[in-house]
């Protein structure tokens, strides 16, 4: 029998926990080229302006910015090019309805290997107004206080 393998994570979007509210996550495969595989297991991607967009029944990651591998040359893609993602259809109906009608966004939150396989953890995501954020903050702020009264 195989063994387990933890999620191995390589990149967070920690902007998105900032600027949204998280209603639910989903993982999809990523459609990736050999160099862009290399790039993200050496920890070259950002997910910070990331989002995704439902096209034609697929959906799509943009702004993820998966770094040239150096030894890649001519098998280098865009780095910004758009990446499919692999997810079951009904899954992608049912976000292409939420994100319609309610004022929902799909963001990007975190890229990991799962038995070697590249995945992306995506959010259903509400966007926070800017009060939210500041009580966010200060909510956080006074748990570090306390964190630190604690240990000194």
């Amino acid at each position: 029998m195989a063994k387990k393998e933890a999620p191995k994570s390589v990149a967070q979007n920690k902007k998105a926990y900032h600027d949204y509210f998280v209603e639910e996550t989903f993982e999809a495969g990523l459609e990736l080229f050999g160099t862009e595989v290399k790039s993200i297991r050496a920890g070259k991607v950002n997910l910070k302006d990331s989002w995704c967009h439902i096209k034609n029944g697929e959906i799509f990651a943009n702004g993820m910015h998966i770094s040239p591998y150096e030894q890649g040359n001519i098998f280098n893609r865009d780095p910004m090019r758009p990446k499919r993602l692999l997810m079951h259809k009904r899954e992608i109906n049912r976000l292409f309805g939420l994100t319609k009608q309610q004022g929902y966004a799909i963001i990007p939150l975190s890229v990991y290997f799962v038995n070697g396989r590249a995945k992306l953890q995506i959010g259903l995501c509400k966007g926070k107004k800017l009060y939210d954020k500041r009580e966010d903050a200060a909510r956080k702020a006074a748990a570090r206080d306390i964190e630190r009264t604690m240990k000194g």
